[in-house]
């Protein structure tokens, strides 16, 4: 009887045994990857969608916004980083020459510049997005609004390390600064990281083509000696940006500049002394161009959030493509019809 019960004893335990081993090899493996789904899930940096670009980004939707100011003048080309902004503006500063406020948020660029002075409309522009505003020095009101509204920036004129100058280039032509830096002097002056960006609208579905009418090369003529353009490559799907009838390139990488959208508007300018200076009403109501995919729809244009926003002729806000967004800010007189061209 006890031989019994032990020889019983030992077939289950090896039963049991030969059951564990046979678990350990018919473990199932992982489900596959759902469509869609990327590898930083599983390395901890989920992948989030960039505010101002609608792109799938894989940096902090949370920190605060840069608009660094860059010279447009003839010497100041080609410039650097424009092609990493997210949003563009193209605004007059005195004389037939333009100015850029180039927003930065979801892509850094290794240069930044040449950085110039700030004007009080660019100040309303990057008060939009609670950025922290770069420039070098600025004109009476610009650097009083400044001072008296409180606002976050980093002036080269009295932070100049946070600066470098390029021995290449004559001054002023030659100021440049990078997002480590800037970043940095943030962190000196203790400008929070965090800032309050804008909602904008995007597509729902990106396959979708915008309906209007044909538009694949589009010219601005800002005045008589000063023009810029862009023309469409469906191939990439983007407007590519020329500058006095040639390519726009940037000039860390060579690359000709390009934008997704492209918005066209006109506002009240006035020029308020002999130097030049103007203010630009950039409260609106105005007219605009809507230019994506190689099609203009006609629009009008408001600030609302503290954010220049279009509008279709139903009077929904018309959405953006996922990418960059150019806003090309132009005069009323002689207007948007005189001053754009389209084919």
């Amino acid at each position: 009887m006890r031989k019994g019960m032990v020889f019983a004893l030992v077939l289950a335990l090896a039963f049991m045994a030969g059951g564990c081993r046979n678990e350990v090899r018919t473990v199932p493996e992982p489900p596959p990857q759902a469509p869609g789904e990327t590898e930083t899930a599983t390395e901890g940096e989920p992948t989030v969608v960039a505010p101002l670009t609608g792109q799938v980004v894989t940096v902090p939707a949370s920190h605060r916004a840069v608009m660094a100011m860059v010279n447009n003048a003839p010497k100041a080309r080609p410039q650097s980083g424009l092609d990493k902004a997210d949003i563009v503006y193209e605004v007059l500063a005195e004389g037939d020459i333009t100015r850029f406020a180039a927003i930065y948020h979801s892509q850094a660029p290794d240069v930044i510049g040449p950085v110039r002075s700030i004007r009080p409309y660019y100040i309303e522009l990057g008060a939009g997005f609670d950025a922290v505003m770069v420039h070098a020095g600025g004109s009476p009101d610009a650097l009083a609004q400044l001072r008296e509204g409180g606002y976050a920036h980093l002036d080269e004129i009295h932070n100049p390390r946070y600066f470098w100058r390029d021995a290449s280039r004559k001054a002023p032509h030659n100021l440049y600064t990078d997002l480590t830096r800037i970043r940095r002097a943030m962190a000196d002056k203790g400008y929070p990281d965090v800032g309050k960006l804008p909602r904008l609208p995007f597509v729902d579905d990106p396959r979708q083509d915008p309906v209007g009418v044909p538009a694949r090369k589009v010219e601005i003529r800002y005045m008589a000696t000063y023009r810029c353009g862009y023309e469409y490559d469906a191939a990439r799907q983007v407007y590519k940006r020329f500058t006095q009838g040639k390519p726009h390139r940037d000039r860390t990488t060579g690359e000709q500049l390009a934008a997704v959208n492209v918005i066209v508007l006109e506002a009240k300018h006035r020029v308020l002394d002999a130097a030049g200076r103007r203010e630009i009403d950039l409260a609106g109501p105005g007219r605009a161009y809507v230019f994506q995919r190689g099609v203009m729809q006609a629009a009008t244009w408001k600030r609302v959030d503290g954010v220049l926003r279009v509008y279709g002729e139903d009077g929904a806000e018309i959405p953006l493509y996922p990418g960059n967004t150019w806003v090309n800010i132009v005069p009323d007189a002689p207007g948007l019809t005189a001053s754009v061209r389209y084919e």
